[in-house]
């Protein structure tokens, strides 16, 4: 279902994405970081999915892919992609097809048209992935460009000087595979050599290995050492690749590492990461989500009893949350409240269900698939967990759930006889994609076996075990797992109790959350009425926003506090969520018509709907009007005088887009909506994106920007003294030299007005420029919103965040900071030294005559000015 959903809905992009229901690719959505660089635009999912087809017995499906995998892959991109993900997901995706699909093809029913086209392309990525190597050390470079390599001008890589230990320890069963596979010894002799380095610079004292190294040096970079994210694949390939491979050297190096893990890292039930020279002081309080594949990898080893413990462990906190949270403290509690729907806990389970036989394991699958159908499942496919406690959703879907999580979960509950091939006959890589054993006798290219350096025997009878493990361990007993689960069955509700969650009853009969953040409106007495229940007040800023704060003692009983953090987190998530999508700069109102003529620029806040100005650069220009009612909540009474026109409304009592429905509906060109905060200003108050109504609002195509009441007055104010006002709605003011033709084409109707409309424009200029002058942002200035980490109840007791008065919106970030000054040519006076008009919201404009010849010097120092400053912005 999962790979039908991605092929209807994402083909050929890398990912899916369950929520909007297409595809993710790369460049065309909002980067995330370092996580998009597992995205190469080479149909990811598809190829990372491709064996997974044959463990479910798909082999008609798995034809059909292979055949679009052929025909539709390109690996010659011109991207940068990370070395890991690529090796272990790409790389081991198109061995393990070509492992299943040779195995196929001598069954004699399937693929026998494959000759092996699946392996020339995993030769081909095989080379595109070796420049990363080109360093005096042997590890990679943690990216490296399909087309260009590393050093290449074009690279646009190849300046890292770090990189992970499980990113550099995590390409021999592949790199192996594929010259075992073609004959071609040169890709295990790198991985090797990278392997061997590694080894190398171990602590020697504590046998641990950091988390991150100098790809030039060998210097540890970060030295914690745990059996988590960063390290986690290292040890599990160290000691596959012994059962891979047959080379003892990887057995004993394996033995090393791991007796040092069981004697600082180990704190059964829990793994702890620890400093590799002080091993007896623990580096954190918490663990990550990665270190459940250990239980698993413990199980090959043939160290049953401390794996059962930690899974153990992990289940009790699944049960809690449902999901295994990205990260949980000590004490259990959420640290990291993501889950991105990680298969590293069913892999366990698989394989301790394989040691043990244990039937409690086939209930915690059977916990794990009604979880992912109750919580994660979604119309388009599974979507990731954004927060195990609310149950929200991220809209990200990637490859290798259904690269390992399917496959593992089928595996646990599949018979013999629902299997078209033996599965003992094979190892799973890291991805779960599978490789034969039989490489080990194939194309051994390497003819001297790694020397494993100052390896001293250990005295653990561990150590005498081999893998496979050829002792029975405990025959037919069940009991034996249950009696070491048993006296850690209340381990985390010891620690951290569990109570009925909302996120539970609102999915069964029980009562709903009484508020959502994306509903809450501060003017609804029902809405802050429900908010004192759950123990969270409003406290109205000067600006115009609202802070809320959360006293978890102070709501009406624990029910109200759970549902107020919810709604505290929620809205976090909301206000985060919206300055991820769109986190737009600020735009401008330029004055354009007599007196100003451009030299009067308003910072304003964008609008995450209608037209985007940064995609105009010409702007919106017209002449502005004040429409009725001045809130633009309901139908516009004087379409009249707004069409074709800028409109100006008041904020408050309804949404930003249903402003601006109506007034486009009027026949408005643009609005400004001006803020009804007396005296607030950009001066003292970050700027703030207007947000939609959380519906789809494409249905709005005219510009929208928002003035703060200050900078709104000076409009106001002009209208008044001239009536007829024209302002240029844009991404960025104009240069004052690209407006120097308008105002030469205006100056005979200046030379024509009425004497009492005559001023002194140098002092009238001069006092606008005061009142809209902008400040930066001062640095440190405490933002909209509290950091979610300080949301946990382990850590905080009260929480807060600011929210917009009336309508919904997005704060301002400090990328988006408000632009230079506008001031007026030949300003130089500080910004301290402003003068008393700049505290009254009206200006009061000087109406004195001045002689024609006056006006006119004037007239021409601006010009001679202007023309000095043609390359520079407002």
């Amino acid at each position: 279902v999962g790979l039908t959903l991605t092929t209807e809905h994402a083909y050929p992009a890398d990912e899916l994405m369950p929520l909007t229901c297409r595809g993710r690719v790369r460049g065309q959505e909002p980067s995330r970081g370092d996580v998009d660089d597992a995205l190469g635009k080479f149909s990811l999912t598809l190829i990372d999915t491709l064996d997974t087809l044959v463990v479910l017995n798909k082999t008609k499906e798995f034809e059909e892919a292979v055949k679009k995998v052929i025909k539709d892959v390109n690996l010659d991109n011109d991207i940068v992609v990370s070395v890991f993900e690529t090796n272990i997901r790409v790389l081991g995706g198109l061995l393990g097809g070509h492992s299943v699909a040779i195995m196929l093809k001598e069954k004699g029913e399937h693929m026998q048209w494959y000759n092996g086209e699946l392996l020339h392309m995993a030769k081909e990525l095989g080379y595109k992935l070796l420049p990363a190597f080109n360093t005096t050390s042997g590890l990679p470079y943690p990216r490296v460009n399909l087309k260009f390599g590393v050093r290449h001008p074009e690279a646009r890589t190849g300046t890292e000087t770090d990189t992970c230990t499980a990113c550099a320890g995590t390409l021999i069963l592949e790199f192996a595979a594929l010259s075992r596979f073609t004959g071609t010894s040169i890709f295990e002799e790198y991985a090797r050599k990278a392997l061997d380095f590694i080894w190398e610079k171990r602590q020697r004292s504590s046998n641990l290995v950091g988390v991150t190294i100098n790809i030039h040096t060998g210097d540890w970079v970060r030295k914690d050492s745990g059996v988590g994210a960063g390290i986690d694949s290292y040890y599990e390939y160290l000691l596959k690749a012994y059962v891979l491979l047959g080379d003892d050297s990887f057995l004993e190096r394996f033995n090393t590492h791991y007796d040092a893990i069981m004697r600082y890292i180990s704190q059964p039930p829990l793994l702890l990461d620890v400093h590799i020279h002080k091993p007896m002081l623990n580096a954190r309080t918490w663990m990550d989500s990665l270190l459940a594949f250990f239980p698993g990898l413990q199980v090959l080893k043939g160290d049953i009893r401390p794996a059962i413990e930690t899974h153990e462990m992990l289940y009790q906190v699944i049960k809690k949350h449902n999901f295994l949270p990205e990260a949980f403290t000590t004490d259990f509690r959420v640290h990291w409240a993501q889950h991105p729907l990680r298969p590293e806990f069913a892999e366990s389970t698989y394989f301790l269900y394989k040691a043990t036989g244990d039937p409690y394991y086939l209930e915690v699958g059977k916990t794990l698939i009604e979880n992912l159908n109750k919580y994660a499942r979604v119309p388009c496919g599974f979507a990731a967990m954004k927060d195990v406690r609310t149950g929200s959703h991220e809209d990200r879907m990637d490859s290798f759930f259904l690269a390992e999580m399917f496959k593992y979960l089928y595996l646990l509950f599949a018979d013999k006889e629902d299997m078209i091939f033996d599965i003992e006959d094979y190892i799973f890589t890291t991805e779960a994609h599978l490789l034969p054993l039989w490489l080990s006798t194939t194309n051994q290219t390497i003819s001297k076996k790694n020397t494993t350096t100052e390896y001293t025997e250990l005295d653990d009878s561990n150590f005498d075990w081999t893998c496979p493990n050829t002792q029975i361990l405990f025959p037919n007993d069940p009991m034996f797992a249950q009696s070491i689960r048993e006296p850690l069955k209340n381990v985390v509700d010891k620690s951290c109790p569990r109570g009925i969650s909302r996120a539970e009853e609102s999915l069964g009969s029980g009562p709903k959350p009484p508020l959502r953040a994306r509903d809450f409106m501060a003017s609804n007495p029902e809405h802050l009425e429900i908010l004192k229940k759950m123990g969270v007040s409003l406290i109205h800023l000067k600006d115009g926003r609202v802070q809320l704060v959360q006293h978890a003692v102070q709501a009406a009983s624990s029910l109200d506090a759970e549902d107020g953090l919810r709604f505290m987190q929620e809205m976090i998530e909301l206000s985060s969520q919206q300055q991820k999508e769109q986190q737009l700069p600020p735009r401008a109102v330029q004055i354009v018509s007599h007196p100003f003529f451009g030299r009067v620029v308003l910072t304003a806040g964008p609008a995450q709907f209608g037209m985007d100005l940064s995609k105009h650069k010409s702007g919106t220009r017209g002449f502005v009007v004040t429409i009725k009612p001045y809130n633009g909540c309901s139908e516009i009474t004087n379409p009249e005088a707004v069409k074709e026109k800028i409109a100006l409304m008041q904020r408050g009592q309804c949404m930003f887009a249903e402003k601006a429905r109506n007034i486009q509906k009027a026949g408005a060109i643009g609005g400004i909506v001006i803020d009804d905060n007396e005296g607030s200003s950009s001066d003292t108050a970050p700027l703030f994106q207007m947000a939609g109504d959380g519906k789809n609002t494409d249905d709005i195509t005219i510009p929208m920007l928002f003035l703060f009441n200050k900078e709104g007055n000076i409009i106001l104010d002009a209208i008044r003294e001239y009536e007829a006002v024209e302002v240029l709605l844009s991404d960025k003011a104009k240069d004052r030299g690209k407006l120097k033709d308008l105002e030469m084409e205006n100056m005979d109707q200046k030379l024509s007005e009425n004497d009492s409309h005559k001023q002194n424009f140098e002092e009238a200029s001069s006092a606008s420029q005061d009142v809209v002058a902008v400040s930066e942002e001062p640095e440190g200035e405490s933002s909209d919103v509290t950091d979610p980490d300080s949301l946990s109840p382990a850590h905080a007791d009260s929480d807060s965040v600011s929210i917009s008065d009336q309508d919904s919106y997005t704060p301002g970030t400090d990328e988006a900071s408000t632009p230079e000054p506008a001031s007026m040519q030949g300003d130089s006076q500080p910004q301290e030294q402003k003068t008393e008009t700049e505290s009254n919201s009206k200006v009061n404009w000087d109406n004195k005559v001045q002689p024609m010849e006056s006006i006119l010097a004037d007239w021409n120092e601006d010009i001679e000015a202007f023309e000095m400053m043609e390359k520079d912005e407002l």
